[in-house]
């Protein structure tokens, strides 16, 4: 069993993103332990200076990544770019060792975005990130209005989702 931690680039409640993950969780079943990390809100401004006394948020992110097999990001586009959200979080895991190497999967939930896509897997390659090209995926929700359950469930959502989780599994087995 592999362990997927989900980051959402959306800190809305209702964000298609935060929907594409928690669809994943389901298709991700019983033989994937799926865990979406629900408190990038409350991750400080990143501040380098920060090295002692770490935020108790920062550090929840750490041990949930130090737990997980593999990172899924999914994250929409603000103004041409990567969320302010995901950013810092991402911040937060420059210069952190157990990251380096990490598998990464990002999905684009846009059916237009395209430079928020691009700059965040740029910021993953120069942190050392290995993506994993056959899990980096377009599965355009942003356009619809299903919840979670209702993406699991049509395709080409669940196809698409399905595909991504057979590739990290199969990236997993080949790393170890």
């Amino acid at each position: 069993m592999i362990k997927i931690l989900g980051l959402c680039g959306s800190l809305r409640l209702h964000s298609r993103s935060r929907s594409l993950l928690q669809a994943s969780a389901i298709l991700a079943g019983p033989e994937h332990d799926f865990v979406l990390f629900e408190s990038l809100g409350d991750l400080p401004l990143f501040n380098p200076d920060i090295t002692q006394d770490l935020p108790e948020a920062v550090l929840r992110l750490w041990r949930e990544l130090d737990q997980a097999d593999v990172l899924l990001i999914v994250s929409p586009e603000y103004a041409h770019g990567v969320t302010g959200t995901i950013k810092n979080a991402l911040d937060w895991l420059v210069g952190y060792t157990p990251f380096t190497n990490k598998p990464v999967a990002v999905f684009n939930p846009s059916h237009r975005a395209e430079h928020a896509d691009a700059a965040l897997k740029e910021i993953l390659k120069t942190m050392n990130a290995q993506l994993i090209s056959n899990a980096c995926l377009r599965i355009a929700v942003t356009s619809c209005e299903l919840r979670a359950e209702e993406i699991a469930n049509t395709d080409p959502f669940c196809s698409l989702i399905k595909l991504a989780l057979r590739e990290m599994t199969l990236q997993l087995g080949d790393i170890t």
